[in-house]
């Protein structure tokens, strides 16, 4: 490892933003970590924000056509998987090389969160496509991905909304320093995660076991989202209240 990678890496670590308060396991310390190393490569052959997000795409999206295209097994389901933590851990790496060279930008933001919403889209899509090509499902296990098409997308659109709307109000949306909330609340969010729907893929040759563990995967989503929407409207229905009483 050259110092100069060396020394990026400890300028990413000081770069860091604070996680949020809703941020799962997985991406908390998974996917944070994979993106640091990654951003320092990417800094270091001059790649800049939006050309890892592309890069971020190229690996989300190919994983996605693929399982869109081959029939289950277990070759396809760790290369999917492989190719869909490549594309989150680069997802990662965008932003934190903006925050090291100051490029970061609105229209960057933008570009990142455009890529995110359409691969929670099409990736549901996708398996739903591939099993119903290969005949490797009861017709009655393609309404899970269905479900999921919608819950997943309203659930990404209501977390990235909120916290917008929180930050317009001068709230933090991150976690608490110190105590065993946030390990307990981040474990406890796994079953969101996106890292671990990514490697859920690895089960896709295993038939049934994998559509047990998807479908509790989309099940989670579902009970998560509606609680959360319940929650984040109450929330910012007393931020607006506090807005008006101050004003």
């Amino acid at each position: 490892m050259s110092r100069s990678y060396r020394e990026t890496l400890d300028a990413l670590a000081s770069a860091q933003k604070g996680a949020a308060r809703s941020a799962p396991a997985y991406s908390r310390f998974v996917n944070r970590r994979l993106g640091r190393l990654l951003a320092a490569w990417a800094h270091s052959v001059g790649l800049t924000p939006n050309q890892v997000t592309g890069l971020s795409a190229l690996a989300t999206f190919v994983g996605i056509a693929l399982l869109a295209a081959l029939p289950p097994s277990w070759p396809l389901g760790v290369a999917v998987a492989l190719l869909l933590a490549l594309g989150y851990a680069l997802d990662s790496a965008d932003g934190q090389v903006a925050r090291l060279t100051g490029t970061g930008s609105r229209a960057g933001e933008w570009l990142d969160h455009v890529v995110d919403a359409t691969k929670i889209s099409a990736l549901p899509l996708a398996l739903l496509v591939g099993l119903y090509r290969s005949d490797a499902a009861p017709e009655s296990w393609l309404l899970v991905p269905l479900v999921h098409a919608v819950a997943g997308p309203v659930y990404f659109f209501g977390m990235i909304l909120t916290e917008q709307m929180r930050a317009a109000t001068g709230v933090r949306s991150t976690a608490r320093v110190g105590g065993r909330a946030p390990w307990l609340r981040s474990v406890l969010g796994l079953p969101t995660d996106y890292g671990t729907l990514c490697l859920s893929f690895l089960l896709l040759g295993g038939g049934t076991l994998f559509l047990v563990v998807y479908s509790a995967i989309v099940a989670a989503t579902v009970l998560v989202a509606a609680a959360a929407a319940v929650t984040w409207y109450r929330e910012l229905a007393r931020l607006g209240s506090s807005e008006a009483a101050s004003a």
